[in-house]
């Protein structure tokens, strides 16, 4: 009896040296794998938006960024915090980062702030791999500071300014997100994708006012598989822009306007050979903008726009609901005629629905020395939006097949 005393109690001490063993391995790793950073720990002070706080948050990021742990976090808490321009700069160690917004981000009130620094960007995410931006908070540009002294809207005023700050930028960032993020009032592009593979927008609110100049939403440039989705945005400019060198992009489930709608370009202003192509845009509602769907390239480019698809979009009062425009010049009419051009072909609209605010609804200004091609119209029915107006279609070298177009009267040639 006492050898089976001895042998019970022996297996009870195993037992219980094997689960402190295992609660101490536990504890080892699991801060390896999860560490978190708020940036108030770093000296950030909310202060009813009053004070700077670039310098605390770039402590923050660097320790979030070179962290041991696979899954990093920063921080920002329900607070205001005014950030300065700043670079949130990589390769980092883990292989997740989140930059958690809680609170709200203010760009400094006047462009002082940003004297000898980069003026195109205020908050940039440069060569970090595995970022994720993620809300509920709000990133306010506060613009206004830029729009009332922008050489478009002000041209004679003395030291206006063509350049002004994107309020984020991912440059080359790769398998990263933006998601749950309320946008507001940046001094140009509210998120700029330059760069990158691999990112997914999603759950976006951008807003800015309809006369605030070049403050698109989303503009994407030598990136490709980006992927926009449940996103509303109503700005000064395009809704999403998709520029040169990009590929494979899916915009969809997006609520767009005021703004100029969803846009592939400008391309080719430089006499550059322009590359996009696997362009989808889809499930997509615009109101009272100035565009629908547009391409719109130079005519001193070269190169393609190939393979894009605008479908299943519904426009209520929108101006220029189907456009491509190979003759885009900044001012109408200001730009002689060339015999280069860039290339569009198979551009196909299907299942667009809708009433025109202008009397050309269907506008094909195709370049008469290098033609748009492959060009399929199917099941289309744009009304006027101004009772007792008559759509019609404008074409200009422009070749494709219309199939189900019940108005207005196509005008592809075969």
């Amino acid at each position: 009896m006492q050898g089976g005393y001895f042998y019970l109690l022996l297996l009870l001490l195993l037992l219980l040296l094997g689960s402190l063993v295992s609660a101490a391995i536990a504890c080892s790793t699991e801060p390896a794998n999860l560490t978190t950073f708020d940036v108030r720990d770093f000296g950030a002070i909310s202060a009813g938006g009053n004070i700077d706080n670039s310098e605390a948050f770039l402590l923050a990021w660097n320790a979030t960024c070179n962290s041991e742990s696979e899954i990093s976090t920063l921080i920002v808490p329900r607070r205001k915090f005014l950030v300065n321009p700043v670079v949130f700069g990589g390769p980092c160690k883990p292989k997740i980062i989140n930059f958690l917004i809680l609170g709200r981000l203010l760009a400094p009130n006047s462009p002082e702030a940003w004297k000898e620094l980069d003026q195109s960007q205020w908050l940039a995410f440069k060569r970090v791999s595995g970022l994720k931006v993620v809300g509920p908070g709000r990133i306010n540009g506060r613009g206004k500071g830029w729009w009332d002294q922008s050489c478009r809207d002000h041209p004679g005023l003395k030291g206006c300014t063509v350049l002004a700050p994107t309020a984020v930028k991912f440059v080359s960032c790769n398998n990263s997100s933006i998601s749950e993020v309320h946008f507001v009032n940046s001094s140009q592009v509210h998120v700029l994708i330059e760069g990158c593979e691999g990112i997914h927008i999603e759950n976006v609110l951008i807003e800015a006012p309809e006369r605030s100049p070049n403050t698109d939403g989303i503009h994407i440039s030598a990136s490709h598989y980006v992927f926009v989705t449940n996103a509303i945005i109503a700005t000064g400019d395009d809704c999403v822009s998709i520029g040169d060198h990009t590929s494979n992009i899916v915009v969809s489930y997006v609520k767009c306007g005021p703004g100029h709608g969803i846009s592939i370009g400008s391309l080719g202003r430089s006499g550059n050979f322009v590359q996009v192509e696997n362009i989808h845009v889809t499930q997509v509602y615009l109101q009272g903008t100035t565009n629908g769907a547009r391409i719109k390239t130079w005519q001193a480019g070269k190169g393609y726009v190939r393979r894009v698809t605008f479908e299943h979009m519904f426009f209520r009062s929108v101006k220029n609901p189907i456009i491509i425009d190979q003759n885009y010049c900044s001012k109408r009419g200001a730009c002689k005629e060339l015999d280069t051009g860039v290339h569009i072909s198979d551009v196909s609209f299907n299942n667009l629905y809708g009433t025109s605010s202008s009397q050309v609804a269907i506008n094909l200004n195709c370049s008469r020395s290098v033609a748009c091609t492959g060009v399929f119209l199917k099941s289309i029915y744009l009304r006027p939006a101004i009772q007792g107006q008559n759509l019609t279609s404008n074409c200009t070298n422009a070749h494709g097949i219309a199939f189900g177009v019940i108005q207005p009267e196509p005008c592809l040639q075969i």
